[in-house]
């Protein structure tokens, strides 16, 4: 026996959907006016499929899908690429949207991006066998980043997240170690920037930008100076 499950994602309108993933190297292989919008786009393995709702609200919908590869990394920079070349940026705010690379506490190195339609599409790479949520650190600021990463990439409530960011940073008495303290500018700087904050984030970037780093702490968060870079380049002149 072979099996294959395909997602059927709604949207209010089939267009601005085929556009976006079209910009992702996706190939149109149906589409449908009547009696109902349907359309379906396939890239690789990836097989997705979607219906039009005239009163449909993209800003509402709940629909998510999880994709699975073996190479994420290629994938996040092949779809940053095309939806640059498509809209002349990379939209990290609103609707589309397409958030950052991270590995997660719970087993997978993923990225999470939202389509014209809301639908919510995580693209992740399984990195361990178990994909429970590894217990949260005892350390304060490194316990706040695990559950603010937790809200911002994975529930998509940038606004908890900045809760709790916020909250560390202004009510500990000591300041975290280097790294740590890296790792929650650039993420309070991304959050900031879903909630339409730009003044807000250019300040965090730039006050993450002049954290001390030694070569090994540089090395160890790749993942955080490369997201810093690219909010850097999207915000600050």
């Amino acid at each position: 026996m072979s099996e294959k499950c395909v997602p059927i994602l709604p949207c209010r309108t089939i267009d601005p959907v085929l556009d976006f993933y079209t910009a992702l190297g996706f190939e149109v292989t149906f589409r449908q006016k009547s009696p109902n919008p349907y359309a379906s786009v396939e890239r690789g393995g990836i097989q997705l499929q979607f219906f039009g709702m005239k009163r449909f609200d993209p800003a509402t919908s709940f629909s998510t899908c999880y994709v699975v590869t073996d190479d994420v990394d290629e994938l996040y920079a092949s779809f940053r690429a095309g939806l640059k070349e498509a809209y002349g940026r990379v939209p990290s705010s609103g609707i589309p949207r397409i958030g950052a690379l991270k590995d997660m506490t719970y087993g997978v190195r993923q990225f999470l991006m939202t389509d014209p339609g809301g639908n919510c599409v995580r693209v992740g790479q399984p990195t361990g066998g178990d994909l429970h949520h590894s217990p949260a650190p005892r350390e304060t600021f490194a316990r706040a980043l695990h559950h603010a990463s937790l809200m911002a990439d994975s529930k998509e409530d940038p606004a908890a997240a900045a809760k709790i960011i916020d909250r560390v940073l202004d009510s500990a008495a000591d300041a975290p170690a280097p790294g740590l303290l890296l790792q929650l500018l650039t993420l309070r700087a991304d959050v900031a920037v879903r909630l339409g904050d730009q003044g807000g984030a250019a300040a965090l970037l730039r006050r993450a930008g002049s954290v001390p780093l030694t070569a090994g702490e540089r090395a160890s968060l790749s993942d955080t100076l490369a997201r810093l870079e690219i909010l850097r380049a999207d915000l600050l002149p």
